[in-house]
């Protein structure tokens, strides 16, 4: 039988890499606990807002499920942290003609989000397709996103970043029509603008385990989910029964946008 390293053999591996890893769980779950007490609280005064309780979020995504795929940990945080959320969607995800089922879907994770059907809005416009091959128009897309910021004396917008965490062009839309109205000073005085950090794949799906690394790693804001807050999400994505294939359950166990979200400032 072959020696590895420094002589161990198989076994003798297989019981390093073990322990390194139960030391590594161990670690970052009472990183996890101690951070989620109070961390949404401190990273959201101390970054985007004079005062958790005062902040009006709205989180824009592309389609129904993106609330509870990516942005659980935000809406929760945010939640815990006393600011109250909307959600703005901005199509009905008809890429399957199932958009009447997915906006029903939409409203039932929200609510388990602590997101009432009052504050989710869908946009269900013809120039704006559920399709990961069409770049959206950033006219059209941010006409549409700062009437709503207005309308509802928004102070916090909360987005994708340029990688759009998965890479589908309707997510980098939403990022370029913000960057646009951020840039061109069309935003309300006081409105500032988190993006949600795209990471390596490696670090896509480790789960928990990215609890250290987006501890060390520069960022503006950082919501980490409890356990029941996690699977409080997992309930959440478990709503949108029409998109949960295998993959996806795959996904609900393994990505660290379960229960991590970094976010940077525009």
């Amino acid at each position: 039988m072959a020696a590895g390293p420094w002589g161990w053999g198989p076994a003798a591996l297989a019981l390093a890499l073990a322990l390194l890893l139960a030391l590594l769980l161990g670690g970052a779950r009472r990183l996890r606990r101690r951070y989620a007490v109070d961390g949404a609280r401190a990273s959201l005064r101390g970054r985007a807002a004079a005062r958790a309780d005062g902040v009006r979020a709205l989180l824009v995504t592309a389609h129904p499920d993106d609330e509870a795929m990516f942005f659980a940990p935000t809406v929760l945080g945010l939640g815990r942290a006393g600011a109250r959320a909307a959600v703005l969607c901005c199509s009905a995800g008809n890429y399957y003609n199932q958009g009447e089922i997915r906006k029903k879907e939409l409203e039932q994770s929200c609510f388990l989000l602590g997101i009432p059907a009052s504050d989710v809005t869908v946009v269900d416009h013809r120039d704006l397709p559920d399709n990961p091959a069409v770049e959206w128009d950033t006219q059209l897309l941010a006409a549409f996103v700062l009437k709503h910021i207005e309308a509802n004396n928004i102070n916090l917008v909360v987005t994708f970043d340029a990688g759009g965490v998965s890479g589908h062009a309707n997510h980098i839309s939403l990022y370029t029509a913000l960057r646009y109205l951020h840039s061109e000073r069309k935003l309300p005085e006081g409105c500032h603008v988190l993006v949600l950090e795209s990471v390596n794949l490696f670090r896509k799906y480790i789960s928990i385990l990215d609890v250290p690394v987006s501890c060390l790693l520069p960022r503006d804001a950082l919501f980490i989910l409890t356990e029941e807050e996690t699977e409080q999400a997992r309930r959440a994505m478990r709503c949108h029964r029409s998109q949960l294939l295998w993959f996806r359950h795959i996904y609900m166990l393994f990505s660290r946008y379960m229960v991590i979200n970094s976010l940077r400032l525009l």
